[in-house]
């Protein structure tokens, strides 16, 4: 083998080296980057309330909301609202680089059986559960019965 041989066989040899770990680092890489925004609970006017907020996911792999816990209550569940009727559902997408809104009139989270009638003004500690992400604890805050963001 020449000098002039062995030089270009290194060369290939670190070129698909190269190559392999920046293929290695790209592919398959993206996680789901979750925030949440806008969460309320109206203030329950029965030994049951709803639950509303947004999660906004800027990574670029999707994830799922699993569950739901809470002190408020032992029993939470998540609903979609379908031909105006609540059914329970075992989970939500979250899209990649997309967003899950649980509203009033629509997709949303119950407490049953509470252990304690929260006013207004007070505080829930809500637990959020994902399929791919860590849990997401959020304090929310608790507002008029008839509290209604997308009507202001």
């Amino acid at each position: 083998m020449t000098r002039r041989t062995t030089v270009l066989s290194v060369a290939a040899t670190v070129a698909l080296a190269a190559s392999v770990a920046l293929t290695g680092c790209s592919s398959g890489g993206d996680e789901p980057a979750l925030k949440v925004s806008g969460a309320f609970i109206p203030q329950p006017v029965s030994d049951m309330a709803g639950g509303f907020l947004t999660i906004t996911n800027s990574g670029g792999a999707a994830d799922k909301l699993t569950s739901v816990t809470s002190p408020l209550s032992d029993d939470v569940t998540i609903h979609e609202t379908k031909n105006q009727k609540m059914v329970e559902v075992p989970s939500f997408d979250i899209p990649a680089n997309g967003k899950l809104t649980l509203e009033r009139g629509g997709n949303h989270i119950m407490f049953m059986e509470l252990k304690s009638k929260p006013k207004q003004g007070d505080k829930v500690r809500v637990e959020l559960h994902f399929e791919k992400s860590d849990p997401i604890e959020v304090e929310v805050p608790v507002e008029a019965p008839h509290h209604n963001p997308r009507q202001h």
